[in-house]
Parts: C-alpha cells; structure tokens; sequence
C-alpha cells in the first residue's frame, strides 16, 4: 500500500542510486535598475470608482448578497472598484467619537433604515451625503424602511429606539436597490454600469429613488396592466412575506401580508425594462 502511494504521488518503491554533486558556478547578475511606473498607469489604478458601504438599521442581508457571493461579485469587488469606507467591509469608518473623518466616496451604499433616536447613524449618513457624488438606498429597509417601518420600540437592548424611517426622509437618494435582500445580479450590474457611466440602464433604479414605497400592487399596475407580466413567478418566489400568490400564470396580492417593501417589483424581469423610452419609441 506504501509503495502505491508513493508512485501515485510521484515516487517510487525501488532503491535510488545517490546523485553525484556537480559543482556550478552562478551566471553573475546584472542589476538592473527599477523603472518608476508611467504615470498614465498609475492614474488608470487610482481612477476606479471609490465605494462606501453603511449599515443602518436592518437585517445585513444585503451586506450578505454584497460578500458572499463570491461567483458573481469576486472580481467587482476587487478589480473593478476601490472599497474605501465601511463598518465590516474595511476596518475604516466614524467611531462613536465622531473623530475619523470619512473619505470621498463616488458612491455609497446605505443598508438598513435610520433610527431617529440614534445619534451617531443620524450623523454618519448626513456625513456620507457630502462626502458621496452619488447616494444609493441600499435594500428595500433603506429604500421604503420594510420591515423596520412597525417597529414599536421597547426592544431590550435599545428600549428607546422606536421610530425608523427610509434613507430618503432624511437626505437626497441618487438610486435604490430594492429587494429582501438585493439580488446579487443586481449589485454587479449596477456596480458595472457605474464603471461603464451607463447611466441609461440605471435608470429605473434613478427612478425608483424619486419613491420610496413599495407594494404587491406595483406589479399588477407597472407590468401586468402594461402588457409585461410573462408569468415567470419570481416575484411570487422573492417575496419574503408570502404575500404574493400565484393563481393561473399570474400573481396577486395579499395586502394584509405585505409589507410593502418592494422586492416584489423590483426582482421582476420586466421591471428594468426601460417603458418609458419603449413607449416613446413605439408611439403608444
């Protein structure tokens, strides 16, 4: 058995014959001397995109679609941007002694809805809107507050803290990313058109800033009235309350479930579709 091992592994079981030593005299090396980068090359390394992550209030599992989605986002998250500030991203961001001072961000993505009563969020996402070009509400608890929106306070940890309201009550949102959490395709796309300055297919997340409620009833009004819905279920299948059914190859709403957080809308297909140029194109 020993001897199989060793010839899988590249050895042998018959004795060797010792290797006579040869003595050889090294090449001299000639030293040359280290040329300094181009310019241009190091300005191409310092132009990516700079991008913040904030966590708020709310369940980290939009953090989760960010990371741990390695198949998809390994090489945006390395190649092709700079994560320059975050609480668990990078080991950089405002202390509870407001003394770090936060760095220019192209882009920031706030997770989780604010706590009213929570001083420091309050201050590290009014920080973020003068520091970021761009504000994204990250998730459908910063777009629309979702599940926090109930929240009554009295929680053991923090009894004080009962009000949450969206990122968009308190400062400007440039674009949202609904979903429970955002589906990991979506962060990657958005992140690349951002690289690309593709500021057309990042439109209906534009759009989707200028509102921040959500509603199983979105869908019946934006994609089936428009002629869009293909019967695919998935926004029956995203929905994390149960609230959208699925009768007859079309969905439906159960309002008394729903929470109104969006991610029924925004999982859809056809939501990205660009309807507003599409109409405008066709006439109709």
């Amino acid at each position: 058995m020993f001897d199989k091992l060793k010839k899988a592994f590249g050895g042998s079981s018959e004795p060797k014959e010792p290797k006579v030593e040869e003595k050889v005299e090294a090449a001299p090396v000639k030293e040359t001397p280290v040329e300094a980068a181009p310019a241009e090359e190091t300005q191409a390394a310092s132009a990516k995109p700079r991008i913040g992550y904030i966590h708020l209030s709310g369940c980290t599992g939009d953090a989760m679609s960010l990371t741990e989605n390695y198949d998809i986002l390994d090489v945006v998250l390395t190649d092709l941007v700079d994560i320059v500030y975050g609480q668990t991203l990078v080991d950089k961001w405002i202390h509870g002694t407001f003394a770090e001072e936060m760095p220019e961000m192209d882009l920031c993505l706030i997770e989780g809805s604010v706590c009213l009563q929570d001083e420091h969020s309050r201050h590290e996402l009014q920080e973020a809107r003068k520091k970021s070009k761009l504000i994204c509400a990250f998730g459908s608890c910063a777009m629309t507050g979702c599940f926090t929106t109930f929240a009554r306070g009295g929680q053991q940890a923090q009894p004080k803290h009962e009000s949450y309201v969206p990122v968009s009550s308190l400062v400007k949102v440039d674009l949202a990313l609904p979903g429970c959490p955002v589906a990991p395709e979506m962060i990657a796309n958005a992140v690349v058109a951002l690289c690309n300055g593709d500021l057309e297919y990042l439109q209906p997340a534009i759009d989707k800033a200028a509102c921040n409620t959500g509603c199983g009833c979105d869908v019946l009004t934006n994609i089936i009235r428009n002629g869009l819905c293909s019967g695919c279920g998935t926004c029956a299948l995203a929905c994390p309350t149960r609230a959208m059914g699925f009768t007859e190859g079309r969905p439906s709403c159960d309002r008394d479930r729903c929470v109104k957080c969006g991610t029924c809308l925004a999982m859809c297909p056809r939501s990205w579709l660009p309807i507003k140029k599409i109409k405008e194109d066709t006439g109709l």
